[in-house]
């Protein structure tokens, strides 16, 4: 049974790595075998990521750049290619969440922002990832959405918007690349406790509104979404593509 889930060989780019969901994905990626690249904006907090990967034996590299820029995302597939030889997992889970408040009160900044890092980083990654898949004979890109992508979020609208957008393209790019042998899913986290969303969990009031609607009584940590990473990584799900999986709890399988 472990042979599914059985990663050696393969190598990974995991974005938004250098911390919170994206880090505990990478180690758990390198615990089942493979390579992996972990990317973020900053140097050298993937460099420590990485070494912390390789100190529990497992191997990894960090490379620096911005989910918001074309070119640096094409080069970080080069440089994986070279450094590795080839790609099979993309895991686009970098994002930003700049504006809190009303949607038809944000400036055009927050949005031009929100959307070329939510959405068109995961794009542009995946032009540039998809090629070296097909040469491989097949991949696996797993888009990490949010519930807020699905209803959205309280003073979260672009957020949400972005959100709702990776679903889609997760849809979309299911449909286009099935006949590539390359599988195409989104993770659907709820409120995950992480530096990235301490602005919701640390607020007392909005925390507990959370609790009161999650049946589990509790928010999410990291190593909750690792299991559903590994699974849409590996052979288990080669017949699993254009799925969202929501991981919130049970916050939103009810109605009030």
């Amino acid at each position: 049974m472990g042979e599914q889930f059985d990663l050696t060989g393969r190598v990974a780019i995991v974005t938004g790595a250098s911390r919170g969901i994206g880090k505990a994905i990478a180690e758990t990626y390198a615990r089942a075998g493979a390579k992996v690249v972990l990317a973020s904006r900053k140097q050298e907090a993937l460099d420590e990521a990485a070494e912390a990967i390789r100190a529990s034996g497992g191997e990894a590299i960090g490379i620096a750049a911005h989910n918001g820029d074309r070119n640096a995302l094409k080069a970080l597939v080069e440089k994986t290619a070279t450094h590795y030889g080839r790609l099979d997992i993309l895991v686009n889970n970098a994002a930003t969440n700049p504006h809190y408040g009303a949607l038809l009160e944000a400036a055009d900044s927050f949005w031009q922002k929100t959307i070329e890092v939510n959405l068109m980083g995961n794009v542009w990654l995946s032009q540039a990832a998809v090629p070296a898949m097909r040469a491989n004979g097949g991949g696996k890109i797993i888009n990490v959405a949010s519930i807020v992508g699905l209803n959205p979020g309280r003073y979260q609208g672009i957020y949400s918007v972005t959100k709702a957008g990776v679903i889609s393209l997760t849809k979309t790019l299911a449909v286009e690349l099935g006949a590539d042998n390359i599988q195409v899913n989104a993770i659907a986290p709820g409120l995950v406790q992480t530096k990235f969303a301490q602005a919701l969990w640390g607020n007392p009031d909005l925390l507990d509104r959370v609790l009161a609607r999650t049946p589990a009584g509790r928010i999410g940590q990291p190593a909750d979404i690792t299991g559903m990473a590994l699974y849409l990584a590996s052979a288990a799900s080669d017949f699993t593509t254009g799925a969202v999986f929501v991981l919130d709890g049970g916050a939103t399988a009810q109605s009030i």
